[in-house]
């Protein structure tokens, strides 16, 4: 079995498209039995627990020009990877921490996977604020998770340090920038890099095994 842990935030476009981009290699090179894991990141460590106006966010980070030549490249290649941006109906840049904290409920549950999706959904395609405990316990209703229960562990603290802990640990060890993806707890790829780049570090993966 190999594993894969993904370091990676829910609001970061490159993380969305280098999903696709593993998914492609894994499809094009099934690889056998494959462990996914999403750890944590934030972007933003510093957003008010409440989140921010989109408009201020990016007048805050980039200036008076708000972005928009910035986020030309993402659509382009989002398109490639079948994902239609919707930067331009996003009202609210979020605090993710309870995205996060979803995130390894669902890992609990054994729904992952199929949560990340919905958050990279709800919030690039749909413009939903991801940062919201309705919207976040409606995208874990549509992937199968009892609401109720969501709702609850959302109010609470339940996770909220073992989540900023993790944000700080990928820090620690030199993961500066997501998504970033720990291939066997052995082999690095950083950014979103093509399905080549993962099918060569799957065969350093398979050389490493035959050679122990």
């Amino acid at each position: 079995m190999i594993r894969i842990d993904i370091v990676s935030d829910v609001i970061c476009p490159w993380c969305f498209i280098g999903k696709r981009r593993l998914e492609r290699a894994l499809a094009a090179e099934p690889q056998g039995a494959i462990e996914v894991g999403w750890r944590p990141f934030q972007l933003n460590p510093d957003m008010p627990a409440e989140g921010m106006s989109r408009k201020d966010y990016l007048r805050a980070k980039f200036g008076d020009a708000g972005g928009g030549e910035r986020y030309k490249h993402v659509i382009a290649a989002g398109l490639e990877e079948g994902i239609p941006f919707a930067f331009d109906r996003m009202e609210r840049t979020p605090n993710t921490v309870r995205a996060h904290r979803l995130n390894r409920f669902a890992e609990r549950a054994g729904r992952q996977d199929a949560v990340v999706e919905a958050l990279f959904a709800a919030y690039f395609i749909h413009a939903r604020d991801v940062g919201d405990v309705d919207v976040l316990t409606d995208v874990a209703a549509g992937c199968g998770l009892d609401a109720e229960a969501v709702r609850a562990y959302l109010v609470s603290d339940e996770d909220d340090d073992l989540i900023r802990e993790e944000d700080a640990f990928a820090r620690k060890i030199g993961i500066h920038g997501v998504p970033c993806f720990v291939v066997d707890r052995k082999f690095m790829v950083s950014g979103a890099q093509p399905p080549e780049v993962f099918a060569e570090v799957f065969q350093r993966v398979r050389e490493s095994a035959a050679a122990q």
